[in-house]
């Protein structure tokens, strides 16, 4: 299975363990994940898996990269901004920024990672299991911060977004990181379901069936995880007290909006902005690189795996009123 593909499953594996905690139902969010969601973790750490450079971040205060894998902002920031908290998610590893602003959100993901401790030795990134750790770290000074009392309701309000990778042996590794948050106070959590994989723009140029094309074999895996996925919401919900577990259908609407993106206002769903769209990716996609579009607001894509700041909205909305809306 191709390391973009995990990538994806990823993308709602950051969804996935999305934590949000805020001072009303939802007082901040924290979040888990890879390239999809990492607001610039790997900008601190020594690896390839980086954005921090131009044309990232075009479209962000001004044009300034930040480490997201974007032309602006991510999902995951929307999402911060419709709960009423700061449009930005800062990353733990950013040393700018201490326990008084990550009280009310906090980026552990990393690019490039996965439930796999094997995905992330590939590039040097940060595991899910070290995630894990800085969380149990971030709990400790969130204690000192607000007190016990105030942290713990802090937790328990919390909404937490996660996404898993690759059939049964990721889905137990996904169901042990629910149970472990939840032990560290976890309670409301959303867990999105994997998006049509094979439409990726770096999957349709591989596509050796059909060049071009959407790879069905690939979607046909992310229709099966789902639905296993979807059991594994129905248990954890019977079987963890006081957990409230919704599944997040991101598959429909990312199929519908590349099969049909002038529906959604894009005018291409089949390539990225940047550069030819095809293959670009991390440093191959960087200002030097020719070609890259004048207006990413008409992609679906931003380069070949990652979607624009525009998809990330409609993926944030869409997530907020099919999904999340309940934790309002």
């Amino acid at each position: 299975m191709p390391v973009q593909y995990l990538q994806w499953l990823l993308y709602l594996q950051l969804l996935l363990y999305c934590a949000v905690l805020k001072a009303g139902k939802v007082p901040s969010i924290i979040v888990f994940g890879d390239s999809t969601v990492d607001a610039g973790n790997n900008d601190y750490i020594l690896t390839l898996a980086k954005s921090n450079f131009k044309p990232y971040g075009c479209d962000l205060d001004g044009g300034k990269p930040t480490g997201r894998f974007c032309n602006g902002r991510l999902a995951t920031d929307f999402i911060s901004e419709a709960f009423g908290l700061p449009p930005l998610v800062p990353v733990y590893l950013d040393p700018a920024y201490n326990i008084q602003q990550f009280a009310s959100g906090v980026c552990f993901a990393s690019a490039a990672t996965g439930y796999d401790n094997a995905t992330s030795r590939v590039l040097s990134v940060i595991p899910l299991w070290k995630q894990l750790e800085y969380f149990k770290e971030y709990v400790g000074k969130l204690k000192s911060f607000q007190g016990e009392a105030k942290a713990q309701e802090t937790l328990i309000n919390a909404l937490y977004f996660t996404v898993p990778e690759y059939e049964d042996f990721l889905l137990a590794i996904s169901e042990g990181f629910v149970r472990d948050i939840h032990q560290l106070g976890a309670r409301k959590l959303d867990l999105t379901g994997l998006p049509p994989m094979g439409c990726l723009p770096l999957e349709r140029v591989t596509n050796r069936a059909t060049l071009g094309a959407c790879n069905e074999e690939y979607n046909k895996v992310a229709r099966e995880f789902n639905v296993k996925l979807l059991g594994l919401v129905r248990k954890l919900n019977e079987e963890l007290d006081g957990m409230e577990i919704v599944y997040g259908n991101v598959y429909d609407l990312l199929d519908d909006v590349v099969r049909n993106p002038a529906s959604y206002g894009f005018e291409n769903a089949v390539s990225g902005c940047c550069g030819t769209g095809l293959f670009e990716v991390s440093y191959i996609c960087n200002k030097k690189t020719p070609i890259t579009c004048d207006d990413a607001n008409q992609y679906v894509f931003w380069d070949a795996i990652h979607p624009t700041e525009r998809m990330n909205h409609v993926i944030s909305d869409y997530l907020m009123n099919t999904t999340l809306y309940v934790f309002l």
